[in-house]
C-alpha cells in the first residue's frame, strides 16, 4: 500500500492526510516520544531530568489527545497535525530546562483507524490468551 501525503487535497482544508488510491484517509497516528535537555539548568549533579519530563508530559495529559507515559517514552494518538503539535508544545517546554533538546520519535501511521493505542494491545492479550489456550 502506498501513502502520499496530502494538504487541502483531503480532510479539512490544511489538515494533513493521506491519499491512498482514491480515498483520502485522516487521523490514525501513534507516536512514542521522548525529550531529553541538556546544558544550562538541567546539568544538574545527579543527573535528573524529571522535572523538564513532568513539563511535556503535562503538555501531552492537557491535549486532552489520548495518552500513555512509561519509564522509557510518551505515546500519544490523534491525526498527524495533532499529535505533532502537541511533540512540538512538548518540545519547547523541556528547552525551558537546557540549552539543547533531544528528541527520539517512532510513529505507526493508519490512516483511517483510530482507538489503536488500547486496540493493539487488546490483539497482542488475544493472541497471548490463543497461544495459551
Amino acid at each position: 500500500m502506498v501513502f502520499t501525503l496530502c494538504g487541502a487535497r483531503c480532510g479539512a482544508p490544511g489538515e494533513v492526510g493521506w491519499v491512498v488510491g482514491e480515498r483520502c484517509k485522516t487521523g490514525g497516528m501513534i507516536v512514542a516520544f521522548s525529550l531529553v535537555p541538556s546544558g544550562g539548568r538541567a546539568s544538574r549533579e545527579n543527573g535528573g531530568v524529571s522535572d523538564a519530563v513532568a513539563a511535556a508530559v503535562r503538555v501531552v495529559r492537557e491535549s486532552g489527545l489520548p495518552n500513555h507515559t512509561s519509564s522509557m517514552f510518551t505515546e500519544i494518538e490523534g491525526s498527524w497535525d495533532e499529535v505533532m503539535g502537541v511533540v512540538k508544545e512538548a518540545t519547547e517546554a523541556v528547552a525551558q530546562y537546557g540549552t539543547r533538546v533531544s528528541l527520539v520519535l517512532k510513529a505507526d501511521i493508519r490512516p483511517g483507524r483510530t482507538g489503536e493505542m488500547d486496540a493493539k494491545l487488546e490483539r497482542l492479550q488475544a493472541q497471548l490468551d490463543k497461544q495459551q489456550g
